[in-house]
Formats: structure tokens, C-alpha cells, sequence
């Protein structure tokens, strides 16, 4: 066992560094779980009302497109409903992050060769790090299965529903650590570890909404979707923890076995000797952005774009569904529409795509902070270059990208719709119209991390964390009851529902003068700082 020698110390030593962190994220995903159970449970009081919920649910696909079936008609079962699948995708995201941030950025930062030249087995650090996401799921699982019981839900229910979290975070940790030992860069592990979870939640999508298509099986390629099938609160399927726990297994054994053949630093794939000369295109600093960026701008584009293909292709059911039926009035009230069903879905999914876009926003600003922590930035400002050019080099990415990934998303969405319908030309235009109307919002976000960076840079995770609470806001604010000073916080809340409600020009000026201000606020901050390196 000398391979995991010291593994229980660097545990400790990387709680302690992460002791806010994991706090926070495990505050969020017991109590917005918990906080919805006590809402629904307000909401619908009576048998009646939840049977008719879960039939118009489970009759139309953009429904389920949306959040997953309805398995239960007790409030226990519409608690997994409409918090299930976006509290599984945010626990995914956790477990992929906390393994790579313990792997791959360690060895990219040149800590854990300074480590393994003390008493430090070759597996420990690998170890620690799956221990501490998987222990983060089942402290989730212990404090959500006790806050779900308090509120008057069955116990078996509560511990399927808490505990199939806790193998969803087991499961990408796994993939997270085969992300870090593919890749050389903590960046390219994390754009890995994050795309699998995005391809986990389409798959999820994509099966639950086209169970008269015959797709359904899609649902079953996912770990997400696995925790929609493990059914809590409606005669749970224990045996899906034989598919977490197997698929785990075999991804930490993978892991493993790649980490014991390859270099402190290296990854499984050694990169590939470049050409003897540069191309001319990287002799600027947009040149070598674009060269860092371009992967990933596509693999989002690509990623989107599929998943308006989705959205597009079930929102013809939406119409099927009677507008002045109560139950479905209030849905979508509390997702944030007031009028007009299909209008109202996709104001819904664009809305949604535009958080999806802002992660990127946030992603490629924070690509700075990336380069300057790896010392790559202090050698190419040594040059000629400038500060502010190398900077906005990267920026662009964060506004400009957004944009054109939302605006394409949006407009394969109202295609997709329109061809189904017959009306191309009028459908693309309407959902278009209703992307770009988001942007406003997306940038705000895009420029709180520019800010970040500027100003604040060893805060810059913080940008995630505004990310998380727009998330939150905005799909869980009303049906948990928020005050709407609260809600009012996230920039989203303030775009105008196009096409369920008319353009206002005002709120998009508003917000894309913060927008403006932050990235000048951000802009001036890293001319007049020092540059911080590990």
C-alpha cells in the first residue's frame, strides 16, 4: 500500500483549502431540495391538483424536455420532478471540478511534484481527491435524506432520492479523474469533464422527451437519467445503484491504472511537436487567443446547437396543451412566463440556453486568470504587447462568443420548430428575436468576471458562484417563494419574456451599461495591478 501513502493527510490538508468551498455547495444542494418540498407542498395542497400536474406533465414532450417525468403524485414525487435532474446536473459538476482542481491543477501548478518528493505515495493524491468528492455526495445524501424527512416525506424516498445523488456525484468524479489524466492542462480536463456532464443532461433530455419517438433508451446512456429512473418517492428502483456503482468502479480503475504509467505533469496523450516555425497569425495577441480559444468556441457552438435541434423539435407539443387550464397557467408562471403557451416555452429554453452561453462568457474571460496563474501571461507581456490589448484579446471571447453561440442556438431552435409547423422564415426570426434579446443579461455576467479579474483576481470563482444564483433564481425563485428583491439580483430577471411579452428597450440598455462598466472597471484594475503568479 505504499502507493497511498499520506493519502489521510492530504485529505485533511485539502479540506481545509476547501472548507468554504464545499461548504457552499452543499448548503445549496440540500437546502434548494428541501426548500422545494415545503414549497410544492403549499402550492398543491390536494390529491386533485398534483394528478392533474403530473398527467399534463407526462402527456406532452416539451414537459419532459424540460424537467423529466412525473413517476409520483405526492409531493415527495414532484419535489424529484422539478428539482431532480437540475440538482443532479449541479452535483456533476461539483464532483468533475473538486477532482480536477485536486489533480490536474496541482500538477499543472508544479505542487504536486513539490509534494511527491516528501513521504507521498504515487496514488495518494488521486485517492484524496475522489474521497473528498465522493464524502461531499454523502454528506449531501445524510443532510438532504434528514431535511426531506423533516418535512413529513417517506424515509425510503428521501434516501433514494439523497443517496442517488450522492452515487451521481461518485460517478463524475470518476470521470473527472480520467479527464485529469488525459489531458496536460487542468483547462482541457475541466472542458472534458464539463461536456460530459452537458452530453449526460442532453441524453437525459432527449429520451425523456422522445418516449413516443421510440428514443427513450437515450435516457439510459445517462447517469443523469439514471437518477430520473431510480424513481424516488414512486416504488423505488434500488438495482440503479448497480449501474452507478459499476460504471464508478470502472473509471476509478481506469484512472488509476493510466496514472501509475505516465509523468508527474504529463498526460496520457503526450502533445503533438509543433511546426519548427509560428504562423504568422500568432505574432499578435488575438492570434495566439484565437489559437487558445477556438476548440472550445466550437465545442460549445456544436454542444448548443444540438440542443436547439432538441428544444425546437418538442416545442410543437407545447401548443397541444389548453392555455386556460390553471395547473399549466401556474407552471409556467413561476418559470417565468404569463402568457401564451409556446411563446412562453421558448422564452423558457432560450432563457436557459443563455445561462448555458454564460458559462462559456465567464469561462473564456477567465481564461486570463488561467494564463497569468500558468506564468504564461508575464513572458508574452514581457514582449511588445500590452496589457490592455491582451487582455481584450481574451474578452472578446467573452462577449462576442456568447453572442454567437446563443444567437445560432436560437436560431436552429425557431428552425427546427418552424419546419415542423411550416413556417421557416417567421419561427427562426421569433426565437432569434428572443435570443438576442438575452444578451444584455449574458454579458452582465461576462463582465462581473472581467471585474473579478481586474479588481479582485484571487476572486474570481466567485463568477460561478453569480452563475449558480442566476441558475437558481431563475428557475427555482418563484416556486420557492423569493422576495423580489432577491430576484431581482440576477440580471435575467430583468430581460423582457420575447416573444410571450413585448420588447423593452430600457432594461437592455440598463444592463448593458453595467456590462460596459464592469469590463472598463476590469480593464483599468489589471493595467494598475501586479500580476499574481503560483
Amino acid at each position: 500500500m505504499e502507493s497511498l501513502v499520506g493519502t489521510w493527510r492530504l485529505i485533511r490538508f485539502n479540506l481545509r483549502r476547501d472548507r468554504i468551498r464545499l461548504a457552499v455547495w452543499i448548503v445549496l444542494l440540500v437546502l434548494v431540495p428541501v426548500a422545494t418540498a415545503n414549497a410544492i407542498a403549499t402550492l398543491y395542497p390536494d390529491e386533485a391538483a398534483r394528478q392533474q400536474l403530473a398527467t399534463t406533465v407526462n402527456a406532452n414532450p416539451a414537459f419532459l424536455a424540460l424537467l423529466g417525468p412525473v413517476y409520483d403524485t405526492s409531493v415527495g414525487g414532484l419535489t424529484a420532478w422539478r428539482i431532480g435532474t437540475i440538482v443532479a446536473f449541479l452535483i456533476g459538476l461539483m464532483a468533475i471540478l473538486s477532482v480536477v482542481r485536486h489533480t490536474r491543477d496541482e500538477e499543472e501548478t508544479g505542487r504536486q511534484e513539490l509534494l511527491a518528493a516528501t513521504v507521498l505515495g504515487r496514488h495518494a493524491p488521486l485517492t484524496a481527491a475522489l474521497a473528498i468528492s465522493i464524502g461531499a455526495g454523502l454528506v449531501i445524501a445524510v443532510l438532504l435524506t434528514a431535511g426531506l424527512v423533516s418535512q413529513g416525506l417517506p424515509l425510503a424516498g428521501s434516501a433514494a432520492y439523497g443517496f442517488g445523488l450522492a452515487a451521481v456525484a461518485a460517478t463524475f468524479a470518476g470521470f473527472g479523474a480520467v479527464a485529469a489524466q488525459l489531458t496536460q492542462n487542468a483547462s482541457s480536463a475541466r472542458s472534458i469533464g464539463v461536456a460530459i456532464v452537458g452530453l449526460s443532461f442532453l441524453l437525459r433530455l432527449a429520451g425523456d422527451a422522445g418516449e413516443s419517438n421510440g428514443i427513450s433508451w437515450l435516457s439510459w446512456l445517462s447517469p443523469i437519467g439514471w437518477f430520473t429512473q431510480l424513481r424516488p418517492f414512486a416504488g423505488e428502483e434500488w438495482w440503479i445503484f448497480l449501474l452507478w456503482l459499476g460504471l464508478t468502479a470502472i473509471l476509478a480503475a481506469t484512472a488509476f491504472a493510466i496514472s501509475a504509467r505516465r509523468d508527474v505533469g504529463a498526460g496520457a496523450f503526450p502533445p503533438r511537436p509543433g511546426p519548427a516555425f509560428a504562423a504568422r497569425s500568432l505574432s499578435s495577441a488575438f492570434g495566439l487567443s484565437w489559437r487558445l480559444q477556438r476548440g472550445a468556441l466550437l465545442g460549445w457552438l456544436i454542444g448548443l446547437a444540438v440542443l436547439g435541434v432538441v428544444y425546437g423539435a418538442v416545442g410543437d407539443s407545447i401548443g397541444d396543451l389548453l392555455e386556460d387550464t390553471p395547473q399549466i397557467a401556474q407552471i409556467f408562471e413561476q418559470l417565468g412566463g404569463v402568457q401564451g403557451i409556446t411563446d412562453v416555452f421558448f422564452s423558457t429554453v432560450v432563457g436557459i440556453l443563455a445561462l448555458i452561453a454564460s458559462a462559456y462568457g465567464i469561462r473564456s474571460v477567465l481564461k486570463l486568470r488561467v494564463e497569468e496563474e500558468a506564468s504564461r501571461a508575464e513572458p508574452v507581456l514581457a514582449t511588445a504587447t500590452r496589457r490592455q490589448p491582451w487582455a481584450a484579446s481574451h474578452l472578446i471571447y467573452g462577449l462576442l462568443g456568447p453572442a454567437l453561440i446563443l444567437l445560432i442556438a436560437g436560431a436552429v431552435a425557431g428552425a427546427t420548430y418552424g419546419a415542423i409547423i411550416g413556417d421557416v422564415a417567421n419561427q427562426t426570426g421569433r426565437v432569434l428575436e428572443a435570443a438576442a434579446v438575452q444578451l444584455p443579461a449574458v454579458w452582465v455576467l461576462s463582465g462581473a468576471a472581467m471585474a473579478l479579474f481586474g479588481l479582485l483576481p484571487e476572486y474570481t470563482g466567485l463568477s460561478w458562484g453569480l452563475l449558480v444564483a442566476c441558475l437558481v433564481f431563475g428557475q427555482l425563485g418563484r416556486i420557492l417563494q423569493f422576495p423580489q428583491w432577491l430576484l431581482d439580483i440576477s440580471p435575467f430577471t430583468h430581460i423582457p419574456l420575447v416573444p410571450a411579452e413585448d420588447l423593452r428597450i430600457l432594461p437592455l440598455a440598463i444592463l448593458t451599461t453595467i456590462a460596459l462598466v464592469l469590463v472598463v472597471a476590469g480593464l483599468a484594475g489589471f493595467r494598475r495591478r501586479d500580476l499574481q503568479t503560483p
